[in-house]
């Protein structure tokens, strides 16, 4: 029996079509049209919607709805004749992410007993979910291993379309119907291999996947999401690999064999450069807090141009130590903006709630925090004389 579905469905590899537009309108802000064929798949199973040209529009999104396939466009068009023009390299990516998706669901139920429950084709990854608990390195070879000769028995890829009531007995994966679908379901076939309900594009074989590549699992729910690339993805995936450990061969000085290992040594020198840096921070900043403590000013306040917050915090900290009744105002950063902390111990009177605010105000900052700090950024760090003034008062 014929069936006259949409052309994406009737020929997966046409690019161009000549057809009508039969609606057009505005949905959100968005210019759509619908058209009485189309060679655009709209979004679902999975699978993200074309990308190409209708009267020379560009088509941003396809979308079905209460079966009409609408088609948003970047400018609009007229009702009549029109052309449709198809990003061909993105579709037959699709196509090839597609199929693949089939063969690995099929291969991984098949032959290790691994059920797929979801599957996302991402721009550059795609993902199945499958309902085991967790995969290693092992199993995620062999799989691997497996769909690589299926792809190389090039198995046709077929399409037809059956009855609800004979789905059991062809033996159909998937039984899962569409939303209010009635009448015959449409059929993806890997001969000898995978019978399942799919809407969506397909190459004519395996051997037109090209390659799949596993590249990492992650645990959710219960079971494990799997990611992988096919067809050509592959090999720019590899290209991006190669192009990378070429900078870091040229960076490090290494062999490709040789860059985890001396990644990891310079990491560890790093994080030992950094604790050793906090250590002399902290005594820098409880070297200036002592000189700070060693003046008989009502206020002790202090800027540095090429400091931070968390430095100030640092001889803030040494402060309360060191003259546990004295009030400071300390600031850092060169220009207009930096941050502040107003650093006031039990001993010395100050209500922090209440100038905090204030201080704020005057330096035209926010902030916030409890005894013995408040702490902020000000966009007007150059009046930190009027907020000592308004501490002195």
């Amino acid at each position: 029996m014929a069936h006259d579905g949409p052309a994406y469905e009737r020929d997966a590899y046409l690019g161009e079509l000549e057809t009508e537009v039969t609606e057009v309108g505005r949905d959100g802000g968005r210019f759509f049209a619908a058209a009485a064929d189309t060679v655009f798949y709209p979004e679902g199973g999975g699978q993200p919607a074309d990308r190409g040209s209708m009267g020379g529009a560009g088509v941003m999104d396809v979308r079905k709805a209460d079966g009409i396939i609408r088609h948003y466009l970047a400018d609009e068009i007229p009702l009549g004749p029109v052309r449709q023009v198809l990003d061909w390299s993105r579709r037959f990516d699709h196509m090839q992410q597609h199929t693949g998706q089939h063969l690995l669901t099929a291969v991984g139920i098949g032959r290790f007993g691994w059920a797929t429950t979801a599957f996302h084709m991402g721009p550059s990854v795609c993902d199945i979910e499958l309902d085991v608990a967790a995969l290693g390195d092992t199993d995620l070879r062999r799989l691997e291993d497996a769909v690589a000769e299926e792809i190389l028995a090039a198995r046709p890829v077929t399409t037809r379309h059956a009855g609800i009531d004979e789905m059991e007995a062809l033996g159909v994966r998937s039984r899962l119907l569409p939303e209010g679908h009635t009448g015959e379901l449409r059929l993806v076939e890997i001969e000898g291999l995978d019978l399942n309900t799919c809407g969506g594009t397909h190459v004519r074989s395996t051997a037109e996947i090209g390659a799949l590549a596993l590249v990492g699992t992650e645990t959710m729910r219960g079971g494990t999401r799997v990611f992988f690339v096919a067809g050509d993805r592959v090999r720019r995936r590899l290209a991006e690999h190669e192009a990378r450990n070429l900078k870091l061969r040229t960076l490090l000085g290494a062999a490709d064999d040789e860059l985890p290992e001396l990644v990891e040594l310079r990491l560890g020198r790093e994080k030992d450069l950094a604790r050793e840096r906090r250590q002399l921070l902290t005594e820098l900043a409880r070297a200036e807090a002592e000189r700070l403590t060693a003046t008989d000013d009502p206020v002790i306040a202090r800027h540095w141009d090429d400091r931070d917050l968390p430095f100030l915090q640092e001889v803030g900290k040494a402060l309360i130590e060191l003259a546990p009744d004295r009030v400071a105002l300390l600031t850092a950063g060169s220009g207009s903006e930096g941050g502040f902390l107003v650093v006031a111990g039990e001993g010395s009177g100050l209500d922090l709630g209440a100038v905090g605010p204030e201080i704020c105000t005057v330096l035209d900052g926010r902030g916030g925090g409890r005894a013995p700090f408040f702490q902020g950024k000000a966009a007007a760090i150059g009046r930190r004389s009027e907020a000592v003034d308004f501490l002195i008062r």
